[in-house]
């Protein structure tokens, strides 16, 4: 059986520097990708709040919360994993990079929350850790046709997903490639945890993929190929 994929919700930059915004001007929200190949069926970025997000895979799919299988995130980042709620019953799990980058980075903040004697930092770290703890490290092959592409640098551990299918290659990026404009001018998100490995990981994505599905935009075929 083929891969399949669908955009389930559209992401956007709240604040999108290509288009000359210095202020927010929208709700930020990730683009949300279902990936079905054999039985796994796979949430790409819950992104939207739960009820939003029910109704939008309402109106895309024909496949409902409880028949997702696993959910994978592009990286930690909250805005990510709003919707998370809804697949309390499926398998959660990101790039092993991100995840250790994330649990010492939250371990220290706690102790330094402790130390300060902030209760309430302390208890939103506490959560945090909960729900890093849920998710697994992401295998390197989640299903048939559907393989871990790394691609760090707008955090330590961006992950994206290659999916193989007949005669293309399709790359859901995560904000490795935020949107159609970042592709067209070559550029990164400002902010990225590492820019130049941001930069690297934008060409290998630019490079490996016949479609790509920005972290904040729509499907969009890569221009760099010729069909």
């Amino acid at each position: 059986m083929s891969v399949q994929f669908r955009v389930i919700s559209i992401g956007a930059l709240g604040t999108h520097p290509l288009w000359e915004e210095r202020t927010p001007q929208r709700a930020d929200h990730a683009t949300t990708v279902l990936v079905a190949s054999g039985d796994e069926r796979i949430l790409v970025d819950p992104s939207l709040p739960p009820q939003l997000l029910e109704a939008r895979m309402k109106d895309r799919t024909r496949i409902r919360p409880a028949e997702i299988t696993r959910v994978f995130l592009t990286s930690f980042h909250p805005m990510r994993r709003r919707g998370l709620a809804l697949f309390d019953e499926a398998r959660w799990c990101l790039d092993a990079r991100e995840r250790d980058a994330l649990q010492v980075s939250l371990q220290e903040k706690l102790e330094e929350a402790d130390r300060a004697g902030d209760t309430e930092l302390a208890a939103t770290v506490r959560s945090e850790l909960s729900v890093l703890g849920r998710c697994e490290p992401a295998p390197d092959h989640l299903a048939e046709g559907v393989d871990l592409f790394p691609l760090p640098g707008d955090t330590p551990g961006t992950c994206g997903l290659l999916l193989a299918l007949p005669g293309q290659t399709v790359l859901v990026c995560g904000d490795a490639v935020a949107t159609v404009e970042h592709l067209e001018r070559g550029m990164v998100l400002p902010g990225a945890h590492d820019v130049k490995q941001a930069q690297t990981s934008f060409m290998e994505a630019v490079e490996i993929a016949d479609l790509l599905v920005p972290g904040r935009d729509n499907l969009v075929l890569n221009p760099m190929r010729r069909f």
